[in-house]
């Protein structure tokens, strides 16, 4: 991680530079660039310039910031990744819980996103008889899409009341149910918009401003859908009449369809490098994690080589190996030569260095929603193993990891054994045969076994399919238990974690605490237990 006291004199320098700029600022703009508001106006610029920007915060694209804000939490706790790098200590990685690390997630995601949603609405008041359809649609998805990140790590988030402070500037906090539930309505607000702007062809302004789908309104609506039976499924343990009533109405035609094809997968095209890039090859502080190995190299998986690099270090050299979470780290070096992680889709690299991509919803996750629907009964949903299939299949073609017809058939590969040659001490990070630790799940449907077994099945498969996606993937894991991960080797949570259970979440960061104790007090009423990071979140309720 980078020192950051550089940036201290720059930001100051910048604001010092900008206060005396302030003075005849309308003057000397115009006279010096010759564009004053008339001419700002013309094109929409005071619109499109949050809306761009607030599609681009999903991901934030500064190295150290996205470290923080998602690579040392969400990313190590998925089994994708893990870090090689000791950082000086305890941390995030063994549960050691870093709170100036952790607090970039709420900074980041909901102070910056829902701002710029805030800067946007107020931009469309210089354009007095514009509906601005499309575009509030896009708000209304994408602020979702934010939020109900910064919750699904915290419980807790400011959603309703954001930049509503009390009398006694105190903030309200949604608790995770009331916020899931504004999401709902929100997304009901987004589909409203959003029809209305295809019903008129209210596009013309925004083509330029849609990094996702550049203008497409018909796919920010089948975005919006796959986004609700996302959030549906997730609640289904904790509130089962509404995950079915939201998850009905997400797949039912009607509303405009869900995400099933490839050609309509939704991503940021970030247009420079991703910020993982300088952490996996500049600094050195990322690598595969183990279950990623482990799970997609028992499987034979086509999509591995796509997913992981071979190996460099002498004793696993060659091998797609991947790093336990909290191992014993003597040093820097000792990991760093394990598989760095790669994410070569058709569509593009998304760790590119100059052109990466963020993944927000896809095709292989529609299918797979769709195929856990099914187990449910849920109308609409279609037929669980043609929807589990579909989910693999489409997968194999967004990450041009050829013919999934031979993998989708087999019903003896499980994931494989872990073997660290280089342990502290002989055998202490292996995951055996044995281990309860290990998926014994096989890839073939088999539609007499349980609806356990066959939500193994679709969750492992929607756990592949979702990669590089830490965050989708942690909470996925957390709500069902699946697929089965490493526990990690050393616990330094004080008790507060429990290594069998794992993390279930974050604590709120002392940030947030003590800029508003009384707001903060509230908040942590609705956890249900401590802020710790091993009380469960709201929706996750699985018996």
């Amino acid at each position: 991680m980078k020192n950051n006291r550089i940036l201290l004199h720059i930001v100051t320098a910048v604001a010092l530079l900008t206060a005396a700029c302030t003075k005849n600022f309308e003057e000397y703009n115009t006279s010096l660039s010759g564009v004053n508001d008339q001419i700002l106006n013309a094109d929409f610029t005071k619109v499109i310039g949050p809306l761009k920007e607030l599609q681009k915060n999903l991901i934030n694209q500064t190295n150290w910031i996205y470290q923080l804000q998602q690579n040392l939490n969400a990313d190590v706790y998925s089994g994708y990744f893990m870090s090689p790098t000791t950082y000086g200590g305890d941390n995030n990685t063994n549960y050691f819980m870093k709170d100036g690390w952790n607090e970039r997630i709420m900074v980041n995601q909901l102070d910056d996103g829902l701002q710029k949603a805030v800067n946007f609405e107020n931009g469309t008041l210089a354009y007095p008889g514009t509906a601005f359809n499309h575009c509030r649609g896009m708000v209304a998805v994408l602020k979702v899409i934010i939020t109900h990140k910064v919750s699904d790590v915290h419980g807790p988030v400011i959603f309703t009341r954001y930049g509503k402070p009390n009398a006694d500037l105190s903030v309200d906090y949604d608790s995770q149910q009331d916020a899931y539930n504004a999401f709902f309505s929100t997304l009901d607000s987004a589909l409203v918009y959003l029809k209305a702007a295809a019903n008129t062809g209210d596009t013309k302004a925004m083509n330029g401003a849609d990094v996702v789908y550049q203008g497409d309104v018909t796919q920010w609506i089948k975005l919006a859908n796959t986004l609700r039976l996302r959030l549906a499924l997730r609640i289904r343990y904790a509130d089962a009449a509404k995950a079915k009533l939201q998850g009905e109405k997400a797949m039912d035609p009607a509303n405009g369809g869900t995400i099933e094809l490839n050609d309509d997968n939704a991503f940021i095209n970030l247009g420079s490098a991703h910020p993982i890039y300088d952490i996996i090859y500049s600094w050195g502080d990322c690598r595969s994690g183990a279950p990623l190995g482990a799970i997609l190299g028992g499987y034979n998986d086509p999509r591995l080589p796509h997913y992981m690099l071979p190996a460099t270090d002498a004793a696993v050299e060659g091998q797609y190996i991947g790093i336990r979470n909290g191992i014993t780290l003597v040093d820097n070096d000792r990991y760093r030569n394990y598989s760095k992680p790669a994410a070569k889709a058709a569509a593009g690299d998304y760790f590119s260095a100059s052109a990466g991509m963020a993944k927000l919803a896809t095709a292989s996750e529609t299918w797979l929603l769709k195929a856990e629907a099914a187990l449910l009964g849920w109308a609409h949903a279609g037929t669980a193993q043609i929807n589990y299939e579909s989910g693999i299949e489409k997968s194999f073609e967004e990450w041009a990891a050829g013919s999934a017809a031979a993998y989708i058939t087999n019903s003896t590969l499980t994931a494989k054994p872990y073997v660290d040659p280089k342990a502290v001490v002989a055998g202490q990070n292996n995951i055996d045969a044995t281990s309860p630790y290990l998926s014994k799940v096989t890839i073939r449907w088999d539609e007499a076994a349980a609806n356990e077994v066959k939500l193994e099945k679709i969750i492992t498969q929607k756990w592949i399919a979702l990669y590089p996606d830490g965050q989708e993937a942690w909470s996925e894991f957390r709500r069902t238990g699946y697929p089965k991960l490493f526990p990690v080797i050393n616990n330094q949570s004080s008790g507060t974690i429990s290594t069998t259970a794992f993390i279930r979440r974050l604590p709120i960061c002392n940030k947030f605490k003590d800029s508003d104790p009384v707001g903060y007090g509230r908040a942590a009423a609705t956890l249900g237990g401590p802020d710790v990071g091993g009380t469960k979140l709201w929706w996750d309720k699985k018996p």
